[in-house]
């Protein structure tokens, strides 16, 4: 049932940042979900229909890193906001998707809860 909270899917292979980032979200009066990697952030996306929000780490174990989830989410659910953040990569914005914000960490969580309310504001 939708409760008229954005969903964010929160994708990070460390628990710590991974809890500090589920906190963030919801601090930011926005829903929550957790997955470990880019393989569990596809199951569930072809699982949950409401995730408004992605926000992907770029290094994780598994089948493919942060960017090549962010392109893959891009070709397979359009709609579905992207937030790359990474500690080790500095990247230019033109590498991801369009419409996708990157940050590098260590990232404000203000600047995060920003960027989310902006891009989820037409949602």
């Amino acid at each position: 049932m939708y409760n008229g909270k954005a969903v964010v899917l929160v994708v990070e292979d460390s628990k710590i940042i991974r809890m500090g980032a589920v906190d963030l979200v919801v601090a930011a009066s926005f829903e929550a979900v957790e997955a470990l990697d880019a393989d569990e952030a596809i199951r569930i996306l072809e699982t949950r229909s409401d995730i408004d929000l992605v926000f992907t780490d770029v290094q994780m174990p598994g089948t493919m890193d942060g960017i090549k989830l962010s392109h893959y989410i891009r070709d397979r659910w359009p709609p579905v906001k992207l937030i790359v953040a990474s500690g080790t990569a500095i990247l230019e914005e033109s590498s991801l998707p369009e419409g996708s914000r990157f940050f590098a960490k260590p990232y404000s969580d203000h600047a995060i809860a920003d960027a989310m309310a902006r891009m989820l504001s037409n949602t």
